[in-house]
């Protein structure tokens, strides 16, 4: 019995790394053939201080214009747009 899950573990393992492996390239072919497509999406930026009893300040810096990839991945060194416009405010620490 514990070969026959060991058995179907493996097999659910190695079927669910094939399909990221898929999707991964599957989203790389579709970026590279719509020419590398970027956007630029608007972040808020902040500074993490740490104060004491621990304690933080968040200090707005403002916002900034960040490229990103139009894809599900990071692509070209480039964060996807969906995570960008998801988590719009970054933090930055101390």
């Amino acid at each position: 019995m514990v070969r026959f899950i060991v058995r179907w573990g493996i097999r659910i393992a190695a079927f669910l790394a094939v399909a990221f492996i898929a999707v991964y390239l599957g989203d790389f072919l579709v970026f590279k053939l719509r020419s590398s497509p970027q956007s630029i999406v608007t972040v808020n930026q902040y500074l993490d201080v740490p104060l004491k009893g621990n304690k933080h300040e968040f200090d707005y810096q403002g916002t900034m214009a960040v490229p990103c990839a139009r894809a599900l991945f990071s692509q070209s060194g480039l964060s996807p747009c969906w995570q960008l416009r998801k988590n719009a405010n970054q933090m930055t620490p101390l």
